[in-house]
């Protein structure tokens, strides 16, 4: 018979290597949105986490992890943005519900968009690997008013 403090144990030790998306659904409560710059959040994850957008030509370039489950690619962002701006035009939604986030469009609160953030404002070191988070200035902000799969009212939810 397993006792509450070594069940717990062994859960900790088996998602020792996965992702936080991974833990959830291995609980039967799945990610439906699932935003990150800086780490894939499902450990199998290889699609792009977010999409830079040059300011001297306004091409676009999606950004992956360096391979499955893995810190994004800064490198090939540094790259691409070599001798200009680039701005974070899209975070992409990790758990495969297409919950994608894109700068805010007017709203009540302020009627004209929000404006994509800067890609190089928040350099960070994760696991011994380059990446950059997201550094929000006023009038920055990224919003999705038709998602899938979120919950409403007084549906449960997590953060």
């Amino acid at each position: 018979m397993l006792h509450g403090s070594t069940l717990f144990v062994a859960v900790l030790l088996g998602a020792a290597n996965t992702g936080p998306c991974d833990i959830y659904k291995a609980a039967n409560t799945p990610c439906v949105a699932a935003h990150s710059t800086v780490r894939a959040l499902l450990d199998e994850f290889t699609g792009p986490m977010y999409q830079v957008q040059r300011a001297s030509d306004s091409t676009t370039f999606d950004i992956k992890p360096l391979e499955a489950g893995a810190t994004a690619d800064a490198a090939s962002q540094d790259k691409f943005c070599e001798g200009t701006t680039c701005v974070i035009s899209i975070i992409y939604d990790q758990s495969g519900k297409g919950n994608h986030l894109t700068s805010a469009p007017a709203g009540g609160n302020k009627p004209t968009p929000d404006d994509p953030a800067n890609a190089n404002s928040l350099p960070l070191t994760i696991n011994g690997q380059k990446a950059y988070g997201v550094w929000i200035d006023a009038g920055n902000g990224y919003r999705n008013d038709n998602t899938n799969g979120i919950a409403t009212g007084d549906d449960a939810e997590a953060i």
